[in-house]
């Protein structure tokens, strides 16, 4: 998807003729949602040869237990909260700052899911 900087429309009406190509940093992706399920992922090709890996759905999270300050691997069971959009909560959607539940217990999303790929949470 290309968003253009400007109207295609001058103020008179008139119409602007492009003055040059499409470029990679004008290209905006749609939010990625990522929801409960069986973990599918896809790669982006960002600016300077990079990938961006998005997570589409994940089963697990890999949750830190600040007490015994070690990590484990938790399968998520729904998402109790979040911070960004009630509706989330209702549509399982995984987003930073969400609060999921967890065989360990209520945990804290610390990453990006939509944009790392990966889910890692803190025990609360």
């Amino acid at each position: 998807m290309i968003i253009s900087p400007r109207s295609k429309r001058t103020p008179s009406g008139g119409r602007y003729r492009n003055y040059r190509k499409k470029r990679l940093y004008d290209s905006v992706s749609m939010p990625v949602l990522t929801k409960i399920g069986k973990t599918r992922r896809t790669g982006l090709r960002t600016k300077g040869r990079n990938i961006k890996i998005k997570s589409l759905s994940a089963e697990n999270a890999n949750v830190y237990d600040p007490k015994t300050k070690k990590y484990a691997i938790a399968r998520i069971k729904t998402v109790s909260e979040s911070n960004a959009d009630r509706h989330y909560v209702r549509r399982n959607i995984l987003v930073r700052g969400s609060v999921i539940e967890t065989e360990l217990g209520k945990a804290k999303i610390t990453s990006r899911p939509g944009q790392e790929g990966t889910i890692n949470a803190v025990l609360i």
